[in-house]
Formats: C-alpha cells, structure tokens, sequence
C-alpha cells in the first residue's frame, strides 16, 4: 500500500503540472492577442510556481534506485590532524543532523566514539522517503580549511573527514549472512560518565570474516538490542560492498571508486581565507558556508544528482581561482 501511495503521488504530480503549464499556456495567449499587460505579474508569479515544482519533480524522477527510497546509515570518520579533524567530524554531524530536521526526517545517533575537542567516529540513521537516495552522493573524504580555533598562533589549518553512506534495507532486499562468517564481541560501553556508563558488557562489534568490514553499537543499554541494530548495519554495508563489487564490470566503476577513496575530497568547505564550498566532481559551488553548515545542502545533493544522471565525469572547473591548497 505504501509502494502505491508513491506511486499515485508521483503520477498526481506530473498530471498536475501538466495541466497547470496548460493552463498558463492559455492565460498567456488570451493575454497576447487582447495586448493586455494587466495579468503580466500574475503570469511570472505562476511561471515561477511551475518551473519550481517541475525542478523538483524531477530530482524525484532521479531516485530510481532499487534501494534510493530507504532509510539510511550515514557513518562519519575523522581523518588525522588530531583535534582540529574530531571537531570537523562534529561539525559534518550537525549538519546532517540539521539537513534531516529540515526535511522532516527522524535522525539518531546510533553509534558514537567521542575524542577531544569532537568525535573520532558516529553513525547516524536517518529515516525519511528517500533518505538513502538523497545522501548517497555524500559518499567521500570532505576538506575544510579554516583559521584554527586551536592554534594559538591562529594559523590556517586543513582538516579531513569522511563520509560512507549505505541503505537501511527492508525485507525486499535480501543478503546472505552464514553465522560461520561472522564474528560477535561484547564490550563495554563508553561514555562521559556517570550514569550513562553501562556497567555491563551491553556494547556489540560484529566483524564479517570475508570482507573484513566490522560495525559497531552501544547506543541501547540492552546487548540484545544492540545486536539488532549492529546485524541491521552490517547488512546494509554488505549490499553496499557487493553493490560496488558488481560495478566493477563497468567501466564507470573506475570514476566512481576515484570519487570515495581516502584523500580524494569530493568536497571543500573553505572558512577562510574567503568563503566557500565546492564539490570537485561536478564543480558547483556557493558562498554561504554558514548555511552550509545549518544544513542547506541540498543545491549540492541535486546539482549532483543531475550531473550524475548526465555522465558528465568531466568539464570545465568553475571557480578554478581557489588556490590549490584550498582545493
């Protein structure tokens, strides 16, 4: 019933477009030929209405993955530099963390290890309609430059961390996982003291023996609860893995494993000395880092999506005049 409810709207939305560009179509005509001038500001006003919901009805179009309209596990990794990378890691969960309350999402920090001055690592599951095909561009080693808050000397400093996004999967979804492969340890949960501390073994890392991935999660007080959520992140990171072990028979594999490997940033977010975020792939950029970082990325997620859909892996680079060791 769900499946048909999405269906029916994307059908609905289409009709209506439809039927409004007509309408508009005629309003313009009749204004033609009666040289009426009246009705100008109305007929932009409804033009900008259209041109609107038609852009966004097409970012729909694009989610057309078997898994794009799936809750989503998105996982965040500081890169080294100590301090300054623990707390550009925190600062890319708050901005997803923000993106989803924009959209209306539910996000939950499901595994967390916290460092000084930020965190090491977290996992954060997003559910919302198309949570996965919405983020699944955010996958990569993101690059900010900024006056440290650290420095004393307030000298400028380059930060990594990365982002690895896989789908929340449902039942339609199957993988495999043979309890000979898998590995299961308990331990104690960390944490800032006092209460919060489990004074059990409650905290649950699972390694998949052939593919060497391991997850982690010590966000419930219950071991058997954590198992759960544990075996669901597992699953999605292996369909995610032999997802791409599967692209590797084509030859666009090749660009897109360029695109989320360790130390090839798909984006920079430039503090100072201007502002600035670009993405490398497809070259879009804006100047309003501080939206950015309140979550207002979806120009980036749906300029994206549409040079993805183009197989444009290449181009002219707008905004060449960024320094290199900004970029």
């Amino acid at each position: 019933m769900n499946e048909i409810k999405q269906l029916r709207d994307r059908y609905e939305t289409w009709t209506r477009l439809k039927a409004d560009s007509e309408a508009l179509d005629d309003v313009l005509r009749m204004a033609r030929e009666e040289g009426d001038d009246s009705m100008e500001s109305d007929i932009r006003a409804s033009f900008k209405d259209i041109t609107e919901r038609f852009d966004k009805a097409t970012i729909f179009e694009l989610l057309s993955g078997e898994a794009d309209r799936s809750n989503t596990f998105l996982t965040i990794h500081a890169g080294s530099g100590g301090t300054e990378a623990c707390d550009w890691a925190s600062m890319l969960l708050r901005m997803y963390t923000r993106w989803a309350e924009r959209r209306k999402f539910k996000a939950e920090v499901i595994d967390l290890q916290e460092a000084e001055g930020g965190i090491k690592s977290a996992t954060l599951q997003i559910d919302g309609d198309y949570a996965y095909g919405y983020l699944k561009g955010e996958s990569g080693v993101h690059r900010l430059v900024r006056i440290s808050p650290f420095d004393a000397n307030a000298r400028r400093h380059t930060s990594f961390a990365s982002v690895y996004i896989f789908p929340v999967l449902d039942d339609s979804i199957d993988v495999e996982i043979r309890p000979e492969d898998l590995r299961i340890d308990t331990y104690r949960s960390g944490g800032a003291g006092g209460q919060k501390v489990n004074k059990t073994d409650s905290a649950v890392r699972m390694t998949h023996l052939p593919t060497g991935i391991v997850v982690t999660c010590q966000n419930e007080r219950s071991q058997y609860k954590n198992k759960d959520v544990a075996m669901s992140v597992l699953k999605s990171r292996l369909y995610e893995y032999y997802r791409l072990e599967k692209e590797k028979e084509n030859a666009k594999f090749a660009a897109e494993k360029k695109e989320i490997a360790w130390g090839s940033q798909i984006r920079s977010y430039v503090f100072q000395p201007y502002t600035m975020v670009k993405d490398h792939r497809n070259k879009f950029f804006v100047g309003n880092v501080q939206a950015v970082m309140d979550g207002d990325i979806d120009p980036f997620i749906e300029s994206y999506m549409r040079w993805k859909w183009q197989g444009n892996a290449s181009g002219a680079d707008a905004g060449d005049d960024l320094e290199d060791e900004d970029l």
